[in-house]
């Protein structure tokens, strides 16, 4: 059907509701504590679709599909390893957190070990948070720029140029309203996005399914035949190194999902920031906890898309559909097939769910930053109203930050023929980074021994190790063949290595001391 100029007064429409709800829900913001943490009283439901939102919204909708397409649902094992690792979060994490009134996750850092590994820790997550999300800005680009192309906009332009401007359309947007709202007006955002990305997928899942010619034991028939409908991978056919290789072996999966999940929502300031928010332990909990089983349902649905999407297409290739990736090919069909005036919704409706989700990384971003960077060095004698300002302006600089990150991974994504999905590019930058993080929280909460400078030589050493596991460009230069693992696996090793790094440090030291 198309793109027409119904869908494009309906997107930029959206997008303005968007801004101006934003900045009436978050209210007046008088500190930086109702700039980032909402004062401290926000209910835990909210935060439950914020977290999801948050950790899953552009990536699901766009790349998900497209994972199911190019495979099979072999991706949900992970889901299952995500709850577990969350339970284990809010029965062993939450209650140092929120009992001690923090602001950022690696204020307990500080507490356990100096201010140093606090600033280590901050440092490593700012660096995280810049890579993995220019992905998702990538990412939210994506059907933006398919519109672009298929409605004829600008045809002159190539595949990168349109990028950059979609990224730089949603990157301005989201900035206005996360500059002058907050997390409040983040969380907020989230609930609202959530409720209304996930109705126009259903939508259109349903349109798509009305135009399919075949019967439900026929679809069941085609795709078990196309090998599509494989949920468990056991393994049994791979030998030990090919197991470690495979991400989506269901022990790899099932224990690196958890590793992962336990690194992610229990050291990540994107996340923690949000449970800090509800103010009391038992709240948090169950944010956290149901938050895991909302996101695995929500995983679970957008594979069943990209199931349909193979049948409607009849598993064409991307030359045939003249598509430039695979993670194109959702937006395609909404594009293609949607009535006038719904497909701009359903586009707009994606676009305010990638710009909550950016909104909460340039909020998160700016809390880390001006709490475990600069007000340690520069604000003993800020008050209230300069700490909020000078929170405002962190935001302006990293929303800057992530749009030229985007830019970067851009280029990158468009530059070869055989690239990872979206999805799978951002959980792989995010488990490399989490491995050195989740490793000394650990050992914080359960060594003793081990002080400040075991720590911090423990932490980069995690961090460092990593890079002779990481299939890349590195490999090529060190010598054998090295040893490779799959990304859910990063998170692990790399904890393991600070722990045992750390405590060898502490016996060696102690030992060439005596």
């Amino acid at each position: 059907m198309g793109f027409t100029l119904l869908d494009g007064i309906v997107i930029v429409l959206y997008l303005i509701a968007v801004a101006f709800f934003g900045i009436w829900s978050a209210g007046k913001q008088k500190t930086s504590t109702d700039y980032f943490l909402g004062g401290r009283n926000m209910p835990w439901w909210a935060i439950l679709f914020s977290v999801v939102a948050t950790e899953t919204s552009t990536l699901t909708f766009i790349s998900i599909p497209a994972v199911a397409y190019g495979g099979d649902l072999t991706f949900l094992q992970l889901t299952f390893g995500y709850i577990l690792g969350r339970i284990i979060v809010a029965v062993w994490f939450l209650p140092a957190y929120v009992k001690g009134e923090m602001t950022t996750a690696y204020q307990f850092l500080e507490q356990r070990f100096g201010s140093g590994l606090r600033k280590a820790a901050g440092s490593t997550f700012i660096i995280t948070r810049l890579l993995a999300d220019g992905v998702r800005l990538f990412a939210t680009a994506i059907p933006l720029a398919i519109i672009f192309r298929f409605a004829g906009l600008f045809d002159s332009w190539g595949d990168g140029s349109l990028y950059l401007l979609a990224i730089t359309v949603i990157a301005a947007v989201t900035l206005v309203y996360t500059f002058i709202g907050g997390i409040r007006a983040v969380i907020w955002m989230d609930v609202v996005q959530m409720v209304v990305y996930l109705g126009g997928a259903l939508f259109a899942l349903l349109l798509m399914v009305g135009k399919i010619p075949l019967t439900g034991s026929e679809i069941t028939a085609f795709l078990s035949a196309e090998n599509k409908m494989r949920l468990f991978n056991w393994g049994t056919d791979l030998g030990i190194r090919e197991i470690l290789a495979n991400p989506y072996v269901f022990w790899v999966s099932l224990f690196g999902g958890a590793i992962f999940s336990i690194a992610s929502h229990g050291t990540d300031q994107l996340i923690v920031q949000r449970l800090l928010a509800t103010g009391d332990v038992k709240s948090s909990r169950k944010a956290l906890i149901w938050s895991g089983f909302a996101a695995s349902a929500q995983f679970a649905f957008f594979l069943f898309i990209g199931l349909m999407l193979y049948v409607f297409y009849q598993g064409a290739g991307l030359e045939e559909l003249n598509l430039r990736t695979t993670d194109e090919i959702f937006a395609r069909f909404i594009v293609d097939q949607m009535p006038p005036g719904v497909a701009g919704l359903i586009i707009a409706s994606l676009f305010a769910a990638a710009m909550s989700s950016l909104s909460s990384s340039l909020n998160a971003l700016a809390s880390s930053t001006t709490y475990d960077l600069l007000k340690p060095v520069f604000g003993t004698d800020w008050d209230g109203e300069k700490e909020l300002w000078i929170s405002r302006l962190t935001t302006i600089f990293w929303g800057l930050m992530l749009s030229g990150s985007a830019f970067l991974f851009t280029w990158l994504q468009l530059s070869g023929d055989d690239q990872p999905a979206v999805v799978e590019l951002g959980l792989g930058i995010a488990s490399y980074t989490y491995g050195g993080l989740l490793g000394i929280f650990v050992l914080g909460r359960l060594f003793a021994k081990p002080d400040k400078t075991d720590a911090m030589v423990g932490f980069f050493s995690g961090l460092i190790s990593l890079l002779f596991m990481v299939e890349g460009a590195l490999q090529q230069y060190i010598p054998g063949e090295g040893l490779t693992v799959a990304w859910p696996l990063y998170t692990f090793a790399g904890a393991v290595i600070v722990v045992a790094v750390a405590n060898g440090s502490y016996y060696f030291r102690k030992a060439f001391r005596n």
